[in-house]
C-alpha cells in the first residue's frame, strides 16, 4: 500500500469550503467533454444520499484509460459552464496534489477534511472494472461509495470480482441516506434515470464531425 502523502511543505492545497458533519459526495473523472449525464447523476446523488455538495474532481489524466485528455484548463471551464447548480463545485485538487491514483487522492482528502462524511460517486461502469483499480481496496476501506447504474452496465458491474468482494457490506437502496457518515466499507447501488450519454461517445461525435468540416 502506497503512503500518500501531503502537497511539500509551503505549497497551499485549496480546497472548496467543507465544515464538519457535511456530507460531501466526491465525483472524479477527466470530464472530457462534460455533458447532463454528469450533472443529472450528480443532482440524484444529492437527493438519495442526502448530500449537501458534490465535488467534481477533474483529474489531469487517467490511468487506465490509452488516450491523454484535453488540456486540463479547457476541461476545467467547460465543466463550471456544465455544472449549474450551486450545490456542485469544480476542483482540480488532483492536479495540486500531484497524485496520480485515486486511492492516494482519497486518503489524502478524508486526512485533510476530518470530520465531514465523504462520499465516493462512481458508475457501475467503473464499478465493473473497480478490481482493476490500484488499491481499490483501500479506497473501499477511505470512505462509504455510491454507485450509479448506467445503461448496459448493471449486470456486468453486479457480476464484478470488486462487487462479489464487498457484497456483504452493500446497504439497501432504500437506506441510501445513511451512507455518507457510515462505517466503512460501505457502498450502495444506486437505480434512477438511466444516461446513456459518455463522454468518449461525445469525443467520437465531434472527431466525426470536424473531419467532415
Amino acid at each position: 500500500m502506497d503512503n500518500a502523502a501531503d502537497p511539500a511543505p509551503g505549497s497551499a492545497l485549496r480546497l472548496p469550503l467543507a465544515l464538519p458533519g457535511q456530507r460531501i459526495g466526491l465525483f472524479g473523472g477527466s470530464f472530457d467533454p462534460p455533458h447532463k449525464g454528469h450533472l443529472t447523476l450528480s443532482l440524484m446523488a444529492i437527493r438519495r444520499l442526502r448530500l449537501d455538495a458534490v465535488w467534481w474532481l477533474v483529474t489531469p489524466g487517467n490511468p487506465l484509460k490509452d488516450h491523454a485528455p484535453g488540456a486540463l484548463a479547457r476541461r476545467l471551464a467547460a465543466a463550471e459552464a456544465m455544472a449549474s447548480d450551486p450545490r456542485i463545485t469544480v476542483t482540480a485538487v488532483e492536479a495540486s496534489l500531484r497524485t496520480r491514483y485515486t486511492a492516494d487522492t482519497l486518503t489524502i482528502l478524508a486526512r485533510r477534511l476530518a470530520g465531514v462524511k465523504l462520499v465516493w460517486l462512481m458508475g457501475a461502469d467503473n464499478l465493473s472494472q473497480f478490481h482493476r483499480w490500484r488499491h481499490w481496496r483501500q479506497i473501499a476501506e477511505t470512505m462509504p461509495i455510491a454507485v450509479y447504474d448506467r445503461p448496459g452496465s448493471t449486470f456486468r458491474a453486479m457480476a464484478s470480482p470488486a462487487a462479489h468482494a464487498l457484497a456483504r457490506f452493500r446497504l439497501d437502496e432504500a437506506d441510501a441516506a445513511l451512507l455518507p457518515g457510515h462505517a466503512t466499507p460501505a457502498w450502495v447501488f444506486l437505480h434512477g434515470p438511466r444516461v446513456a450519454m459518455s463522454s468518449t461517445a461525445l469525443r467520437a461525435g465531434s472527431m466525426k464531425e470536424s473531419a467532415r468540416s
